[in-house]
């Protein structure tokens, strides 16, 4: 019989405060430009600086934290620039992962997403910045699941987690009171199958928020 390896501590540390962290940044939790120390996360995490340096060091590789060449560690202010260039991506995954979901949009699965952006209604009438971009980025994964594209799907959370505390600057600006339009036109393209209205209606809203933060 295979004795199942021993788990390394920090290794399992240093995951948990990753994904923690990762779901912070992405879900609009920590601002723009915020400052992240190592002695920081260690106590929120009740880690050593070990773990906490290996989260830091692979959040800085996929973008969701910027280190300067000094060592500070901060959540990145993105430029017009980058943001204009983030928008550009979402523009070309999203759609592209929504058109291959829907042949497999079942009723189930709108029912599912309509439930969702009822919970998107939730958060606004709470004025919560970061509950509403978490269920907001629920409607667009679950329907991107369907899409069977692990790969891009990946790459399309990358570009969320790096636009995580700029969606939170989005949030104020746009001060909400009710679910986004485009979601409506969502369903509704997947409802009448209209593969041509739903790629619009998802680059719409993955972009159109995103243009108005340029200055």
């Amino acid at each position: 019989m295979i004795q199942p390896r021993p788990v390394d501590p920090s290794t399992a540390a240093h995951e948990r405060v990753y994904r923690a962290l990762r779901t912070r940044i992405m879900h609009g939790e920590i601002d723009p430009g915020a400052s992240l120390t190592l002695r920081g996360i260690g106590n929120d995490y009740q880690v050593s600086m070990t773990p906490a340096r290996e989260a830091i060091r692979r959040l800085v590789a996929e973008g969701a934290l910027s280190l300067s060449t000094s060592g500070r560690v901060s959540t990145p202010a993105l430029s017009n620039d980058r943001i204009e260039e983030l928008a550009t991506l979402r523009a070309m995954l999203e759609p592209e992962l929504a058109s291959r979901a829907l042949p497999r949009a079942h009723f189930a699965l709108i029912d599912r997403l309509e439930a969702i952006n009822h919970g998107v209604s939730q958060m606004i009438s709470r004025h919560d910045a970061a509950g509403y971009i978490r269920m907001n980025l629920e409607f667009h994964r679950t329907l991107y699941l369907r899409a069977q594209a692990p790969a891009m799907l990946a790459m399309t959370e990358t570009v969320w987690l790096q636009l995580g505390p700029t969606m939170r600057a989005l949030y104020g600006r746009l001060n909400r009171t009710e679910p986004p339009y485009h979601h409506k036109l969502i369903l509704s393209a997947l409802k009448a199958g209209d593969e041509p209205g739903l790629r619009l209606a998802v680059r719409t809203d993955a972009t159109q928020g995103l243009r108005m933060l340029k200055a």
